[in-house]
């Protein structure tokens, strides 16, 4: 109200009054007082039998020459001994029996209520406000605030019917929220913007060196390794040619210079119980050049790649993925758009009908001594077959080692035609292999260096 000015808000918590509890823990909360009273009933029952039969073992001492009882008075006795006796111990086993039936259904009860309880703080909250105001008023006033209880994170699914067909990638989130109010019929803005991050830009200030422990950083991203592979050939044009239209809008993407927001125009459910709650944005069918990667020095199988351009029209975001090729789940993966090459590559997980080994020539290695120095000689032989019914591309890597020492000298005999890097001592063959046929290159390199020295890991 224009008449009515807020001096200042401050937030309390207010422990003493009852915090607000939802239909379901209530119902659930009623449900285990119940289940503990009859558990309880159940034990005192128990406890009586025991008594009983423990009153009625002490007292079982009647036989002797001065008793008093008859032979006929005795056998009497002892049956009815007999009857009670197997009387009470039935019982008690039937209630011992339900009392472990009784025992489990409390503990279900406890861990229902448990999941019902899991964001609930013990606290509720108080917005005191100072206002000003010339003169008694009734205002209303509308409430925004932010709450670290909500938060989401992207997936995505990958699904290709075969290797002509287009990529569909399926633009996903896992909402999750524990603020203490279930969401009930809410339209979701999902938002790429972190309001918890400073948006101060950093200032340089004068850097000092010292003398100090040296230590490794080991924080270091390792997902998604194959990104810095090299750009694919270009696509085919009548591939090309085809617009990457999403398939259908879940929700308006809006950019701005800062971050994404994503708007869902179907309403959600979603309640404060710090579960994961799965809502779709987009799905986008994108072209993409298949080809099949491999290194079998570190691995033998052969990785499906789908090479995506102009992703940067998507806005993905680093997140995991659910492969699903040929209408068949293969595994998950990890799509990281934060590239710095002009193609992303999406790993499509294992095909195994690409076979692939690579074995060690035994002829063609050997050591040799030379006066001081030893020289050793491998030679390795990779062998690829592809079992499906078309050709396929494989990009083939495989390695020599590079020297950090003069006394130790690598030559490299044979590429048998790969693309040499002579820095890295990284291997590449562009191959095509064609269905039914078997494909063998060779590598072969030799290592000399002095014959009284050792390379641990050669």
């Amino acid at each position: 109200p224009a008449n009515v000015t807020i001096l200042s808000t401050t937030f309390v918590k207010d422990y003493l009054k009852n915090e607000r509890k939802s239909p379901a823990y209530i119902k659930v909360e009623d449900t285990l007082s119940l289940a503990k009273r009859e558990l309880n009933a159940i034990q005192n029952k128990k406890s009586v039998d025991e008594n009983l039969l423990v009153l009625l073992d002490k007292n079982q001492t009647v036989g002797g020459v001065n008793s008093g009882l008859s032979v006929a008075e005795l056998i009497k006795m002892a049956d009815y001994y007999k009857t009670k006796q197997l009387e009470l111990r039935n019982s008690i086993y039937a209630y011992q029996v339900l009392e472990s039936k009784q025992q489990l259904k409390i503990n279900r009860l406890q861990q229902q209520l448990t999941e019902l309880s899991a964001d609930r703080s013990g606290t509720t909250g108080q917005l005191l406000l100072q206002i000003m105001t010339k003169e008694a008023t009734n205002a209303i006033f509308n409430l925004s605030y932010l709450s670290p209880g909500a938060s989401w994170v992207p997936f995505y699914d990958l699904r290709a019917e075969n290797l002509s067909a287009q990529l569909k990638i399926v633009y996903k989130a896992n909402v999750v929220q524990y603020t203490g109010i279930d969401w009930k019929k809410v339209k979701l803005s999902l938002s790429t913007g972190s309001p918890s991050q400073s948006g101060t830009a950093p200032i340089l200030s004068t850097w000092f060196l010292r003398f100090g422990d040296v230590y490794k950083d080991f924080n270091q991203a390792t997902q998604n390794r194959i990104q810095s592979m090299e750009s694919r050939a270009p696509m085919k044009k009548e591939i090309m040619d085809v617009a990457h239209v999403p398939d259908r809008n879940l929700a308006t993407q809006n950019n701005n210079a800062l971050n994404t927001s994503f708007d869902l125009d179907v309403p959600y459910d979603i309640l404060s119980n710090s579960k994961a709650h799965s809502v779709t944005l987009n799905t986008y069918n994108q072209p993409v050049n298949y080809k099949y990667y491999s290194v079998p020095r570190l691995e033998s199988d052969a990785f499906l790649l789908a090479e995506l351009t102009d992703y940067e029209k998507l806005n993905l975001l680093p997140g995991d993925a659910n492969i699903i090729f040929e209408n068949t789940y293969v595994g998950k993966s990890v799509i990281n758009p934060n590239a710095t090459t002009d193609t992303l590559n999406l790993s499509m997980g294992r095909d195994k009908k690409i076979v692939i080994k690579r074995e060690k020539v035994a002829e063609q290695s050997g050591t040799k001594l030379l006066g001081s120095s030893k020289k050793q000689t491998f030679t390795y032989e990779i062998r690829l077959r592809n079992g499906k019914s078309e050709a396929v591309n494989l990009l083939l890597k495989d390695q020599f080692p590079i020297s950090t020492d003069k006394t130790i000298e690598v030559e490299l005999l044979s590429a048998d035609g790969a693309s040499v890097n002579t820095e890295t001592g990284v291997l590449t063959w562009k191959l095509i292999l064609k269905p039914g046929v078997t494909q063998k290159v060779r590598i072969s390199y030799a290592v000399k260096y002095p014959k009284d020295q050792s390379i641990a890991n050669l």
